[in-house]
C-alpha cells in the first residue's frame, strides 16, 4: 500500500483549482479584449467568435491600425511642409510688393514683416505642441484590466487567496504581475 505525502495530496487537489483559476483569468482578459475590439472596431460580430478567431481578428486589426498610423504620420508631414513653403512664398511676395510700392515707409514694411514672422512662429509652436501631444498619446500602451478575479467571475471562493508563485521564466519586468504558470 502506497502512502502519499501531504505535499502530493495538496498538489493533486490544488493543481486543478489553480488551472481553473488560470483559465478564468484568461477568459476574463479575452472578454476585456473582446469589448475593446468592439469599441475600437465597431463590429459586433466579434461577440460570436470563438477565442482563436477573436485573437486572430485582434492581431489583424492591430497590424492594420499600426500601418494606418504610420501612413497617417507620413501624410501629415506633407501638408505641413506644403503650408510652410506656401507661407514663405507669400511672405517673400509681400516683401517684394512692399519694396516696390511707392510711398511705403521702412517702418511700415518692418511692422508688416515682423507681424508675419510672429504669426509664422506662433503657427510653428502650435504644430510642435500638437506633435508632442500626438507622440505621447501614441506611446501610451493600451491596457486591459484582467486580474484579479472576483468570486462571481470564476465561481471559486479562493480566487484572491492565491499568492503568485515565483517563476524564473515569467519575470521579464518588475511592473508585470507575476502569475503562476502550469508549465
Amino acid at each position: 500500500m502506497e502512502y502519499a505525502t501531504k505535499t502530493e495530496i495538496y498538489q493533486k487537489i490544488k493543481k486543478p483549482l489553480l488551472e481553473r483559476q488560470r483559465r478564468a483569468r484568461i477568459n476574463k482578459c479575452l472578454d476585456g479584449l473582446k469589448q475593446l475590439m468592439i469599441d475600437l472596431n465597431g463590429d459586433s460580430k466579434i461577440l460570436r467568435m470563438d477565442k482563436a478567431e477573436m485573437l486572430e481578428t485582434t492581431i489583424t486589426f492591430l497590424q492594420s491600425y499600426n500601418r494606418k498610423m504610420k501612413t497617417n504620420q507620413q501624410h501629415q508631414q506633407i501638408p505641413i511642409d506644403a503650408f510652410r513653403n506656401g507661407y514663405m512664398n507669400a511672405v517673400n511676395e509681400v516683401s517684394r510688393v512692399l519694396a516696390s510700392t511707392p510711398g511705403m515707409t521702412v517702418e511700415m514694411g518692418k511692422s508688416v514683416m515682423s507681424h508675419l514672422g510672429r504669426s509664422y512662429n506662433r503657427l510653428q509652436q502650435q504644430y510642435q505642441q500638437q506633435q508632442v501631444s500626438y507622440q505621447s498619446m501614441k506611446q501610451q500602451p493600451l491596457t486591459v484590466d484582467c486580474a484579479p478575479l472576483s468570486p462571481a467571475s470564476s465561481g471559486y471562493h479562493s480566487d484572491d487567496s492565491l499568492s503568485p508563485v515565483n517563476s524564473p521564466v515569467a519575470a521579464p519586468s518588475q511592473q508585470q504581475q507575476q502569475v503562476w504558470r502550469p508549465w
